[in-house]
């Protein structure tokens, strides 16, 4: 995920790539994870130390802009090491070739992840929520049925370019399968924006510009333990939540793969563990990591969803019938 004091500047200058350097490993990755407030330095100094190496950090918009960029570079890619794609990407990198097995002995991980894939290692997860602001309204919606239904005034991403949009996408299909054209044409009469990427749409919730934000159930925690607020609060909904597992992998193409590998290792850490939760904003994948106590007050939803390969047999059609109702 991605969090936040979200000042458009930092945001801004975060987004752009960085500068091409003799790095002695090279991470493609989404730019809030690079940004200040990101676990992205904080994994570099770490990392650094470590290997006595150096890193560079190349940054997307988001996880869907990531793989978009990796499809078009190809074998010309420079990336040694992909760092923010989601578990509904993940077969669809598979068949485009980008990424190969790892090889590595995983940690144990927490058994909702039911992980098995052999090139990819997850590194955070969290369940995609709408996020409201509980001082302006007393009784949230509790499915998204009722969200859908109502007037109130929403912001979401693009499923094209974002992995929060298309998780939104991946839950109006499982919530309501051949009725989904329907629901976006309901949802389109009372949806502010649609930005490309997530920390455009938070900040503009963060304004006032909005009843409800798409995000995750583990926003709250960042208010809480940072500003010491908490108001924002993430809706519980009966249908249950799609979730996101966010994942790194070495590149086909990688000129570094050992040192790659010993990176992913490193994600699995206990230090990176509590780094990437306290300033990716998201859940560990491995047990025992110690978290600030507003963690443990974060709604736990039922999982609800798709596997990767259901996403990637159906994901161009969903994305058609998305942009189709949503721009009527």
């Amino acid at each position: 995920m991605k969090y936040p004091l979200l000042r458009f500047l930092s945001l801004l200058l975060a987004s752009l790539a960085l500068p091409v350097t003799a790095a002695d490993l090279r991470v493609y990755t989404y730019s809030s994870f690079v940004s200040e407030w990101g676990p992205g330095p904080l994994l570099q100094k770490t990392f650094e130390q470590r290997c006595d190496c150096s890193i560079e950090f190349v940054s997307s918009e988001d996880g869907v802009s990531l793989l978009n960029r990796l499809r078009i570079e190809g074998s010309n890619t420079r990336a040694d090491l992909i760092l923010g794609l989601d578990d509904a990407l993940i077969e669809v990198a598979h068949r485009e070739q980008l990424v190969q097995p790892h090889g590595l002995a995983l940690p144990p991980l927490k058994p909702e992840l039911d992980w098995h894939d052999k090139a990819f290692v997850p590194f955070d997860y969290g369940y995609f929520a709408f996020i409201y602001n509980r001082e302006s309204i007393a009784n949230p919606a509790t499915s998204l049925r009722q969200l859908i239904a109502s007037d109130a005034r929403i912001i979401y991403q693009d499923p094209r370019t974002s992995t929060p949009g298309q998780g939104l996408m991946l839950w109006v299909k499982a919530v309501y399968g051949d009725q989904s054209e329907a629901a976006w044409q309901q949802l389109a009469s009372h949806t502010l924006t649609v930005t490309k990427g997530w920390w455009e749409a938070y900040s503009l919730f963060l304004q006032g510009d909005a009843d409800y934000v798409l995000s995750y159930n583990s926003s709250p925690a960042y208010h809480q333990v940072n500003e010491n607020i908490d108001r924002y609060q993430a809706a519980l909904f009966s249908e249950g939540h799609v979730a996101q597992i966010e994942v790194a992998a070495i590149s086909r193409y990688s000129q570094q793969p050992e040192r790659a590998r010993k990176f992913l290792s490193f994600l699995l850490s206990p230090e990176a563990q509590v780094i990437i939760a306290t300033h990716n904003w998201m859940l560990p994948v491995t047990e025992g990591i110690e978290l600030p106590e507003a963690f443990s007050r974060l709604i736990t939803p039922q999982r609800i969803g798709f596997s990767p390969t259901e996403v990637a047999d159906n994901r161009q059609q969903w994305i058609r019938e998305w942009r189709s109702a949503a721009s009527r």
